[in-house]
């Protein structure tokens, strides 16, 4: 990080310039990603001391640790404008007036073994002073720029010192303005209240309980500005071990997910309130500038798994072959199938990409999405290295999961349902009809793509994402309405997350978020419905995968699961077998128990007057839908471009209305 003096960081301000520095005496680091009408400090975060101290002072490293802030830099790392400060307050105290901040004695003991020179101390207020003066022109910026803002003072204190109760989080309130801010307070002692700390650790949020806001940074700002809100906040140690400094980073996370939200809250609040700013969305109060470190990230992760594509390595290359087989046999022996050879060393690729720095990506949300990427491209790598061998049915159990008992009563639930629609006799359409129809799709939806005929494939149809590509079965016939849902669902859904992620500045959308499997093909689904050509037999065949999924991760052979299609649910024989191929391939494959809850959870989603649109900006996943939300609303990310022509224009009016209650039944 490039260092700047004290009068540079203040011109640079003055002039309304975002830049990232360490002041050039190492006290403290600000950084101003986007000017915004709030401020977000830690100024005891700090732990490093001056050498010339270190020999003087009585204290251990720990023992000076204790007092400190650890971690509260971290939990504001996500904010657009941060002070934090580097030096350990046993150097000089942020928190104290110049005066008395340099301690003699602390917490009832005594700092030093020899005294301090006046120049040593005078260094010290030196850099105590460069902090204000830098603090003074940062708040006198907002105010000129937003009429008023809001400082989140975040420190932590040592509860286990307290004979008592205490709460997690304290906002001191003492010395502000509370008639005029007090309600302000009351709705960040609420925000803080909503935050849920894991592992079942009990939270309250207080004002005025341990602490009162008689802080320096506090009384400065309050006393040089009329209309700053200073919120001196102090959490609990209750994210590492106050006696041996181990930090619980599950809590560190936590609190800086929550916190972040937090903060946006309550400074959209304020501002609506007390300031002149414009912006109704949220998501405004963040940075649109796209940070270095996950550009870097996102390239890097992009070139390493660019070309890996799970569905077409996982493909058996002898389908065709051993279903000619398995027929002669009068289906008495398993399919032997084959695979192409994947093209990479598994474990360099693995270590490739744990080496990516997503620590250095400062936003909680945005670094928890590129690290649950990561992981979930590790177990795909783990997937695809055990390919044809028993240890790809654990790997992929570890990825996908396994039917639940809900699902398997979903499942059987739909095979019991009788028939809804009058049984017609409707022409088949070919391969021809499929391409001519797809084609014509591509067209409507201005794509430039391919589409090819391929033998040796399970499913009728799908999109190779990396390619543009999609594949139809050769051989394969299709009722008229089938052939619609597959291009809703393929073209629809598959093509359009494919090419709108193509247009995105971070590839990341291109390369799918951890089990996007769920919502995808959940949306590719619910596009069949949305269109008004859901079938009765297409649900059926959901639930079949569900049993079918269930059937084989409980011991079942091909041949046997193949004979319960057959004889039990009564499928077509060759519908049967490609199905039970879906399953087994690659030595025992979970992912088609997806389609059936996905299915249930995005109607579920939709019903609710939830947008899908955000969905279809890449291969999403619903667990990141509130992070995808707010990098739209921050600029970071486009609109989709393409949009599913059966989500913006709904014919579900064109479905058997038995169909609403059918998927709605499905839990």
């Amino acid at each position: 990080m490039r260092k700047l003096s004290c009068e540079e960081i203040i011109r640079r301000i003055q002039e309304g310039l975002t830049f990232e520095a360490e002041s050039s005496d190492a006290g403290f680091r600000i950084s101003i990603n986007e000017y915004v009408p709030y401020v977000c400090t830690a100024i005891h975060d700090g732990h490093r001391f001056r050498d010339e101290l270190k020999i003087k002072t009585r204290l251990s490293e720990f023992e000076r640790w204790y007092e400190e802030d650890p971690y509260t830099g971290a939990f504001i790392s996500s904010m657009p404008i941060k002070l934090i400060g580097l030096d350990s307050r046993f150097e000089y105290d942020l928190n104290r007036e110049p005066e008395t901040c340099v301690y003699e004695e602390a917490w009832g003991k005594k700092v030093w073994k020899r005294a301090l020179t006046k120049a040593e101390r005078e260094r010290s207020r030196k850099k105590h002073d460069a902090y204000y003066r830098v603090t003074y022109a940062l708040i006198a910026k907002l105010e000129e720029l937003f009429g008023a803002c809001v400082v989140y003072d975040m420190h932590s204190y040592n509860w286990r010192r307290w004979d008592r109760e205490v709460p997690v989080w304290n906002i001191g309130s003492e010395r502000i303005d509370n008639d005029r801010f007090g309600t302000s307070v009351e709705k960040w002692r609420g925000q803080l209240s909503d935050i849920e700390l894991p592992n079942g650790i009990p939270q309250r949020a207080a004002i005025n309980d341990t602490f009162f806001g008689r802080g320096y940074n506090l009384a400065f700002i309050t006393k040089s500005f009329d209309n700053t809100l200073v919120l001196a906040t102090e959490v609990s140690k209750i994210y590492c071990n106050e006696e041996t400094a181990e930090p619980f980073p599950a809590v560190i996370t936590s609190i800086k997910g929550q916190l972040k939200r937090a903060i946006l809250n309550h400074a959209h609040d304020f501002a609506r309130e007390f300031t002149n700013w414009e912006h109704k969305k949220q998501g405004r109060l963040l940075s649109n500038d796209l940070q270095e470190a996950i550009l870097e990230v996102d390239s890097a992760l992009h070139e390493l798994l660019k070309n890996f594509e799970l569905l077409s390595m996982v493909n058996p290359i002898n389908v065709a072959q051993e279903k000619k087989r398995f027929f002669e046999s009068r289906c008495t022996i398993n399919p032997q199938f084959e695979y192409k050879p994947i093209g990479f060393d598994p474990f360099q690729l693995k270590r490739k990409i744990h080496r990516l720095e997503i620590e250095k990506i400062t936003d909680v949300h945005i670094q928890r999405l590129y690290q649950d990427v990561i992981n979930a491209f590790s177990d795909k790598i783990d997937m695809l290295s055990s390919i044809g061998s028993s240890k790809f049915l654990y790997n992929s159990m570890r990825y996908f999961g396994e039917p639940s008992e809900k699902d398997l009563k979903n499942a059987w639930f739909l095979q019991h349902l009788p028939e809804v629609e009058v049984a017609t006799a409707e022409p088949r359409l070919g391969v021809p009809e499929a391409v001519e129809l797809f084609k014509e799709s591509f067209e409507e939806y201005g794509f430039k793509g391919k589409i090819e005929v391929s033998r040796n494939m399970v499913a009728d149809a799908m999109v190779i994402n990396h390619q543009k590509k999609v594949l139809i079965k050769k051989g394969a016939t299709f009722r008229p309405k089938e052939l619609r849902f597959l291009v809703h669902h393929e073209i629809g859904v598959h093509m359009v997350t494919t090419m709108n992620s193509n247009l995105q500045p971070l590839k990341v959308f291109n390369l799918g978020f951890p089990v996007n499997t769920m919502t995808q093909e959940g949306l590719a689904v619910l596009s069949e419905y949305l269109s008004g050509n859901i079938t009765l037999r297409r649900l059926k065949e959901l639930g079949q995968r569900v049993i079918a999924t269930d059937m084989m991760v409980k011991g079942a052979d091909f041949k046997k699961t193949y004979r319960t299609m057959v004889n039990d649910l009564e499928m077509d024989v060759d519908e049967a077998f490609y199905l039970t191929t879906r399953i087994y391939r690659g030595g025992g494959f979970t992912k088609d128990h997806l389609y059936l809850r996905g299915l249930s959870e995005m109607y579920r989603f939709w019903n609710e007057g939830n947008d899908l649109r955000p969905l279809l900006i890449g291969k999403t996943s619903l667990e990141h839908y509130g992070t995808i939300l707010e990098m739209i609303e921050r600029g970071i990310l486009k609109q989709p471009k393409y949009l599913s022509r059966a989500i913006v224009e709904p014919r579900t009016e064109e479905n058997n209305p038995i169909y609403d209650y059918i998927i709605r039944a499905i839990r």
